[in-house]
């Protein structure tokens, strides 16, 4: 039979309280997510423990700084930094109330990873939580027009991109009218610091149909509070088309055509310089006065970044007396009649002009004198 010395006994019984007091001690934490430039708290409460708190300490392990280091200390005058300070965590807990809480604003990438919360207690010694940190990354949307030319193959007509997303970016597109005549394709690629980058392009055959038809890139992630649209109006480009001589009021003539991007205008007379009467406003020319000296070949050049087109107006000024034609009546009276009314047309100037057009464009402006 073996007998337990008084001392062995006690310390036997204090072993057995500790123990006891450990596996009742719980250090409550949790997983933080949080967005880039949020503000993420690190909960962390020691519950049911009787013993002395001496101090509460942090770890962290994270992108920026794999190895696992000490960075704050908690003790009951107050917290301090260790290994260089860093103002945007603050203490938000209460050392008296085993409440070792921390706070951290301004949240980048860089610092996800575990945040390990330690009490160090007398006499059981450090109990501990590990705290993961997720952060989540919206993504930058862009919106490229890819600039299709008109033809008959199927291009890129535009391009929606959603970049440094975590987790991953969804784009889905709108197209309403366009559902069937234009299909889409995605693809996605990881980048280093752990965000990805989702691209969707929009194909179809660049038609004069497809131009200026309206469409919707939708983005959506995680890291977004609500999703984000962003409307298109597709542009197909194609060089001016046939271009069309119009006269609009008298001696006024103004060239017209369909191109995009819209086309810029430029008369010129051939062979030689526009009249000093002749006044040039984009796609309008207009002449201050009728006169012989306005005859001659003029041209309309329409051109955009894509190419050019021109059409041609021949001007012709008639000029010169009208003949007035005696008949001889039987009576006296239809003579002298027509002979003053000739003589007043004549010497009043009031005889009429006569304007002709032919597109050759052909313009033939009469005048009498």
């Amino acid at each position: 039979m073996h007998l337990v010395s008084p001392a062995a006994s006690v310390f036997l019984s204090v072993f057995m309280l500790i123990l006891s007091t450990v596996e009742a001690l719980k250090v409550i934490g949790g997983n933080v997510t949080v967005v880039q430039g949020g503000t993420a708290i690190f909960p962390c409460h020691l519950i049911d423990a009787p013993e002395v708190l001496n101090q509460i300490s942090w770890q962290r392990k994270t992108r920026q700084k794999p190895q696992n280091n000490n960075f704050y200390t908690i003790l009951k005058t107050g917290p301090k930094f260790v290994n260089g300070n860093d103002g945007r965590f603050k203490f938000i807990g209460d050392f008296d109330a085993n409440n070792g809480t921390l706070q951290l604003s301004g949240v980048t990438l860089v610092e996800e990873g575990n945040y390990t919360c330690i009490f160090t207690l007398f006499p059981s010694g450090i109990h501990k939580t590990e705290i993961p940190l997720n952060v989540l990354v919206p993504p930058t949307t862009i919106l490229k027009d890819d600039h299709p030319i008109l033809g008959n193959k199927e291009v890129s007509l535009v391009t929606c991109t959603a970049a440094g997303s975590k987790p991953p970016a969804e784009i889905r597109w709108q197209t309403g009218d366009l559902t069937g005549k234009v299909r889409e394709t995605i693809n996605s690629t990881l980048n280093d610091n752990g965000t990805t980058t989702t691209i969707s392009s929009l194909l179809g055959v660049p038609t004069k149909e497809l131009n200026r038809q309206l469409v919707k890139c939708v983005v959506t992630s995680a890291a977004m509070m609500i999703e984000e649209t962003l409307s298109f109006t597709i542009q197909v480009y194609f060089s001016p088309m046939e271009v069309t001589i119009l006269e609009t009021s008298e001696g006024s003539f103004k060239c017209e055509t369909e191109a995009n991007p819209s086309a810029k205008f430029n008369w010129s007379r051939i062979g030689l310089q526009l009249p000093q009467s002749a006044v040039s406003e984009g796609a309008v020319l207009r002449f201050k006065e009728i006169t012989s000296d306005l005859n001659g070949l003029y041209q309309c050049e329409a051109s955009n970044q894509h190419g050019n087109k021109h059409q041609k107006l021949q001007i012709y000024v008639v000029s010169g007396n009208c003949t007035v034609c005696w008949v001889l009546f039987s009576l006296l009276i239809i003579l002298i009649v027509s002979a003053v009314a000739a003589v007043y047309l004549y010497t009043s100037g009031r005889f009429p002009r006569r304007v002709e057009r032919e597109m050759v464009p052909t313009n033939e402006i009469g005048g009498a004198t």
